[in-house]
This record gives structure tokens, C-alpha cells and sequence, in this order.
């Protein structure tokens, strides 16, 4: 019990001291690992579990599109990527189709990885 709190305070203190960047990265982080249990869930044909890892996925993602700045072009592409990784989900979600959900998890890891490699470009240059 105590442990837990101590790790509970340790997170919340990760969050609050962590750069916009740190925390995009940190979604992306969290629906990676829900995406993952949102698979165990349909693998062992556990509904509930599936049903709800995903939703917390299009919690996420419906978080990332809401810090999306308009002022910049890129935020329409990547608009237009949220959305359609919310549809894919949601059709997941019905249909407890593993493939979708797959697909889905993909996107994401290519956008946290793409997220990692310009925020090590964006330390680079500001250390230069």
C-alpha cells in the first residue's frame, strides 16, 4: 500500500514537471499500452477488458487532437490522422476485430516514434 503511494506520487510529479513535448510523448505512451491490453482483452475474449482499454485509446487520442495548435499547417494532417485512427478504433471496438485494432497500434507506435526522433533533433539543436 504504502509502495503504491509512493509511486502515485512519483507519476503525478513525472506529469507535472514534464515538458509539452514529455507529455505528448507520454500519451502516446499510454495508448500504446492500452492498445496492447485492448488485444489481450479480445484474445481472451474478455469483452469488458477490450472494451474498455479501448475506449481509454479514444480518450487519448481525442486528447492529443484537442492540443493540436490550428496556427500550424501540420495540425490539419495530423487532424485528419486522429480521425481517422478514432474511426478505426470505434469500428474496433464493435466488432472486437483484432486486425483493426492492430492496425491501429501501428499508427501509433509510427507517430510516438516519429514524436521521440524530433524531440532528439529538437535537444540537438537547441544544445548546439
Amino acid at each position: 500500500m504504502i509502495a503504491n503511494r509512493g509511486y502515485d506520487a512519483y507519476a503525478k510529479n513525472k506529469i507535472l514537471t514534464a515538458s509539452p513535448a514529455e507529455l505528448t510523448l507520454m500519451l502516446y505512451e499510454g495508448a500504446i499500452k492500452f492498445c496492447n491490453i485492448a488485444l489481450v482483452g479480445i484474445e481472451e475474449s474478455d469483452v469488458e477488458k477490450a472494451h474498455n482499454n479501448i475506449q481509454k485509446v479514444e480518450n487519448i487520442v481525442g486528447e492529443l487532437q484537442a492540443t493540436l495548435d490550428p496556427k500550424y499547417e501540420v495540425s490539419k494532417d495530423f487532424s485528419n490522422v486522429y480521425n481517422y485512427l478514432m474511426d478505426r478504433l470505434i469500428e474496433a471496438n464493435m466488432k472486437k476485430d483484432k486486425e483493426i485494432l492492430e492496425e491501429a497500434l501501428g499508427h501509433l507506435r509510427t507517430m510516438r516514434d516519429t514524436w521521440k526522433e524530433v524531440m532528439q533533433q529538437n535537444k540537438l539543436a537547441k544544445a548546439n
